[in-house]
C-alpha cells in the first residue's frame, strides 16, 4: 500500500474508545502493531488500570514505565505503558515543584487519593498528560518537561491510547473543561492547556470501536457527536466481530419472504445421506431465516454508521477461545490493508 492510501498520515496520537464488550483494547493493540510495521516505534498507553494490554501480549502486569511488549513486521517495535494516576502525580510534583519526596509522604497519608477523588479532572489531566507528553517527546530526551529540540526525531512514531468507554471519553479527553473551575492559572492549568493543544491538533484523532448491534452503534454515533462538540477530531469507525454472510441476496430475500424451497433442501439433504431429511430441511430453513434477519439488521446498522462519513474498517470474528498474538497479527494486517496504517 502506498503512503497516499493511508488514512492517517500526519497523525501521531490515536485515541481508541468503544462501548464495553466491543473489543476496544484488542483493536487498540492491533492498531499499535499495524502502525509499528515497517520499522516504526509505537507506544501503546493504557489508562484504566485493568492491565488488559499485558494480558493480550501474554506479559506480567506492567509496572509504571515504558516497556517493549511486541515486535512487528519490518523491525517495528511496540512499547506499552500502564499509566497510574498516583505515580503520574508524583512525577508531576517532581517535574514542576521538585518535591517528589514530599509527594511520596502524601501518598502514605492518602492525600493523593483524596485529591483525585474530589477533583477527578486532575486525575484525567495526569492520565492524558502522559500520552500527550510521549507524543511531543524527542528521541534522546528522557528529562520530563525539558524543552524539545525540534531538530531531533520524535521518541515514538505514533502513540495509541486505549481510552475509557465511549460514554465517558469526551469528558475524559476534554481536560480543560474539567480543570477550569479548579485551576485558572499556574502549573496545573498550563499543563492542561498543553494537553489540549495536542488533543485538538490535527495530529490527534479519536477512533470508535463498535459492533453491528443496535446499542454499540447508537453509542458510537452519539460519541462521535460529543467528540465533535468539544472540538476534537473523529478518526475511524472500527466495526469488530463481523460475522460471515453465507448466502446471496436472492436466498436471503426468499428466507425473509418465507418462500424458501424446503423440498429442494430436503432433496439435497437426502442426497447427502442426512437422517430425517424433511425434518432437517425444516430446521435448516429456520436457521437460514434467522441468518437473513440478522443480515438485514446489520445492513441497516452499516448504513447508519456510514452516515457519520468517516473511514470504516471491518474486522472479523476470529473465534471464541480468546484473542492470542496470532489473532492480533491478523487484525493488524487487516487494518493495514484497509488503510489504517
Amino acid at each position: 500500500m502506498s503512503a497516499r492510501d493511508r488514512d492517517w498520515d500526519g497523525v501521531r496520537l490515536h485515541v481508541v474508545t468503544g462501548k464495553g464488550g466491543t473489543g476496544k483494547t484488542t483493536l487498540a493493540a492491533a492498531l499499535a502493531l499495524a502502525l509499528a510495521a515497517g520499522g516504526h516505534k509505537v507506544l501503546l498507553v493504557e489508562v484504566e488500570g485493568r492491565q488488559g494490554i499485558a494480558q493480550l501480549f501474554d506479559q506480567p502486569p506492567l509496572p509504571y514505565g515504558e516497556h517493549e511488549v511486541a515486535s512487528a513486521p519490518g523491525g517495528g517495535r511496540v512499547y506499552a505503558l500502564a499509566v497510574d494516576a498516583e505515580a503520574a502525580l508524583l512525577e508531576y510534583l517532581e517535574m514542576f515543584y521538585g518535591i517528589r519526596r514530599a509527594g511520596q509522604a502524601l501518598t502514605r497519608f492518602g492525600a493523593v487519593d483524596f485529591a483525585t477523588t474530589i477533583a477527578p479532572g486532575v486525575r484525567d489531566v495526569l492520565l492524558t498528560g502522559k500520552a500527550t507528553e510521549a507524543v511531543r517527546r524527542r528521541a534522546g530526551d528522557r528529562r520530563r518537561g525539558a524543552r524539545d529540540d525540534p531538530r531531533a526525531p520524535h521518541a515514538y512514531d505514533a502513540v495509541v491510547m486505549d481510552a475509557p468507554p465511549t460514554g465517558r471519553v469526551a469528558q475524559f479527553l476534554n481536560v480543560n473543561a474539567e480543570v477550569a473551575g479548579l485551576a485558572r492559572m499556574g502549573p496545573i492549568r498550563n499543563h492542561a492547556d498543553k494537553v489540549m493543544e495536542t488533543m485538538r491538533s490535527p495530529r490527534t484523532v479519536v477512533h470508535f470501536v463498535t459492533l453491528l448491534e443496535e446499542m454499540p452503534a447508537q453509542e458510537t454515533i452519539d460519541g462521535i457527536t460529543e467528540i465533535r462538540e468539544v472540538g476534537l477530531n473523529v478518526g475511524a469507525v472500527m466495526v469488530n466481530l463481523v460475522r460471515e454472510r453465507f448466502f446471496d441476496d436472492a436466498a436471503l430475500a426468499d428466507a425473509l419472504a418465507g418462500t424458501l424451497d424446503t423440498d429442494a433442501l430436503a432433496h439435497g439433504l437426502k442426497a447427502a445421506r442426512v437422517d430425517r431429511p424433511d425434518e432437517a430441511a425444516h430446521d435448516l430453513a429456520a436457521e437460514i431465516t434467522a441468518h437473513a434477519r440478522r443480515v438485514r439488521v446489520e445492513t441497516a446498522i452499516r448504513e447508519r454508521l456510514a452516515s457519520v462519513e468517516r473511514p470504516r474498517y471491518e474486522l472479523p470474528m476470529l473465534g471464541a477461545g480468546g484473542t492470542d498474538r496470532a489473532d492480533l497479527d491478523t487484525l493488524a494486517g487487516l487494518l493495514r490493508e484497509q488503510g489504517a496504517a
